[in-house]
């Protein structure tokens, strides 16, 4: 079993600066305002209707939308691979999570390096 040894310069931090914090936000809304350009109209109008926002944890990129109706969580579950496909382009590690309304089921979350298995089962 080897031991190796940091050196403290190369540990993570115990607690986030207000700069990484501010950083973390900026990326966020860079990638959110990116992935919304990139999307056609559709899933532009479908987004207006939703709450969504970009988070990042633990080097893992979500994509969260959270529904407010059942009618409109259907409708985005049936856009999911243009949305994961778009995501994809600008970061491949990264989920989509599609929240219902509360207390109307569990959210759905799909991995975009997930998206051939999706793709296949539309053939």
């Amino acid at each position: 079993m080897t031991n190796y040894c940091l050196n403290h310069d190369d540990s993570h931090p115990a607690q986030l600066t207000s700069a990484d914090i501010i950083l973390r936000q900026q990326l966020e809304n860079s990638i959110s305002t990116y992935f919304y350009d990139a999307c056609d109209r559709t899933i532009q109008n479908l987004l207006s209707i939703c709450r969504w926002y970009v988070i990042t944890c633990a080097n893992a990129m979500t994509l969260v939308i959270e529904c407010p109706d059942q009618i409109t969580n259907w409708r985005v579950l049936q856009k999911i691979v243009p949305m994961a496909t778009v995501l994809g382009e600008i970061i491949n590690s990264a989920k989509i999570r599609v929240c219902p309304p509360a207390n109307l089921g569990i959210p759905f979350e799909m991995r975009v390096d997930e998206l051939s298995v999706y793709r296949e089962g539309n053939r």
